[in-house]
């Protein structure tokens, strides 16, 4: 769990409403309680990215996971709600028994409250548009980019990640989203302090990060046979089988909460840090 809340006073009298945020950054559940004076907040959540594989000979990287943002939620000071971070997609060769156990070669949603308050899907692996992650409730956000041998680009704030491509290059981002990889290789992630600047797409890579978001990786091939084409995050997804190693993960998930969500809103307006 990462849960990191910063507090500072909007003013220099007492009484004023707080400024802060948690994020958290490592799949699973977990229980957020409002601080006290904090009566309304911003949301932003991104899905995990989908896992690629090599099923049959076809090989498929991850799609992209969704993001979706909802600003104004009315919290009660001292009540506790739930927040679901989405876990990355784990990549496989040619069958899911490969899975550890509990985990899935597909990103996992995230939410935060309900499922009807704000909340994105992740990416899952596979190529076409019903694989990519998309935002189910919210106020705004986007999709994730297709895969093909490369993974596809996490959502932006306001429109689609690039698509994976299976040589030449692939697409950037859009809306702040990530870019797709090319070949074989990961797809670039989000960022969670609001709308940037989109990844761009490279003639031959991982595709780069959107709105601050990381890279994804590329492969390192030579005696080694350490292959790393792991998606970027938040929300990226991971590249397709090569050199007979199994499909790379997807990029994890992520929720974000600031404070006070009147006047600090996403996509953009005073959405960095306390």
């Amino acid at each position: 769990m990462v849960d990191i809340t910063m507090m500072a006073l909007a003013g220099a009298g007492g009484g004023e409403v707080p400024r802060g945020e948690s994020l958290y950054a490592v799949p699973g559940t977990y229980s957020w309680t409002c601080p006290a004076g904090v009566t309304s907040i911003s949301v932003v959540v991104v899905g995990g990215g989908g896992g690629g594989q090599d099923i049959s000979g076809a090989r498929k990287g991850g799609a992209g996971g969704g993001l979706a943002y909802k600003n104004n939620i009315s919290v009660t000071p001292g009540s506790s709600y739930t927040v679901v971070v989405g876990d990355a997609g784990r990549g496989i060769y040619q069958s899911t028994s490969e899975l550890p156990s509990g985990t899935s070669i597909d990103g996992g949603a995230s939410y935060f409250s309900s499922t009807s308050t704000v909340r994105a899907t992740g990416g899952q692996s596979g190529d076409g548009a019903s694989f990519i992650g998309t935002n189910t409730a919210g106020d705004g956000g986007g999709s994730g980019g297709q895969a093909n041998d490369g993974g596809g680009g996490a959502a932006g704030y306001s429109g689609a990640g690039g698509n994976g491509s299976s040589g030449s290059t692939a697409t950037s981002g859009s809306g702040g989203g990530g870019a797709g990889g090319a070949e074989a290789n990961g797809g670039g992630g989000v960022g969670l302090l609001g709308l940037g600047s989109n990844g761009a797409a490279v003639s031959s890579g991982p595709g780069l990060g959107g709105s601050g978001g990381a890279d994804g990786q590329g492969g390192v091939g030579g005696s080694s046979g350490n292959y790393t084409r792991n998606g970027g995050n938040f929300g990226g997804g991971g590249g397709s089988e090569l050199g007979n190693k199994p499909g790379a993960s997807g990029g994890s998930g992520a929720v974000r909460i600031i404070w006070p969500g009147a006047t600090r809103t996403f996509p953009s307006t005073d959405v960095g840090t306390p």
